[in-house]
Formats: C-alpha cells, structure tokens, sequence
C-alpha cells in the first residue's frame, strides 16, 4: 500500500504543523496553519522565532522547503470575525416561545452583547 499525504512542518515553530493531500491543499494549510500559529503567539503575548534561511534548512530526499507567506492583517480580521459555538442555558418557557416565534438565538445574542457592552 502506497502512502499519500503531504505533512506540513515549520522547523522553527514548534507545534505548527499540518497535512494535505495535493500541492494546491497544502499551501492553503501552510498558510492557514502559519497564520493560526502567529495569531496564538501574539495573544499570548509571546515572541514569534526568526525564520530559517531556506538553504540552511536540511531536508531529507522527501521534503521540500518553500516559503510561505501570509497577510496578517487580513488573516487577524477573519479569526477576528470567526464564529465560536457557545453553550449557555435559558428557561424552557423562553425557548419554547423563542422557537415558536422562529427567534434566531445567535443573533439576538450578539445584539444583545453588543447592546450590553456599548457597542452599539
């Protein structure tokens, strides 16, 4: 049996890995792995490890090394605006008339947040 699969590594990021199946796919998840990474660094408030000189890097006969390049503002925007499942209790009572009145509850909640943090 043939194994197939691409892993992604970045030798001077701990942790930071990932796997594709095509070329295409694992550029994509360089980038989004990378991205994920530095995001987690700066918001623990760490330093972020100078990256190696690619002909410094060693490679067995299977690896290849390419640089990957990713637009930390725009990838901050969109973790930024990513959604997180939240689970939270209400009485029965409500639900059942929030449903019967087809009540989107993510919405409400977020108005409702925003209204309560002053964001409105």
């Amino acid at each position: 049996m043939q194994k197939t699969g691409i892993t992604i590594t970045f030798p001077d990021l701990p942790g930071c890995i990932s796997c594709a199946k095509t070329e295409e796919e694992a550029l994509f998840m360089a980038k989004d792995a990378l991205g994920i990474y530095i995001v987690s660094v700066e918001e623990d408030g760490e330093e972020l490890n100078l990256p190696s000189k690619l002909n410094e890097i060693e490679l067995s006969k299977n690896q290849r090394a390419i640089l990957v390049e990713v637009n930390m503002p725009l990838f901050r925007d969109s973790v930024q605006s990513m959604a997180i499942k939240k689970t939270l209790t209400i009485p029965k009572w409500i639900n059942d008339l929030a449903e019967k009145n087809n009540v989107n509850f993510s919405q409400v909640l977020q108005n409702a947040l925003k209204q309560y943090l002053g964001l409105n």
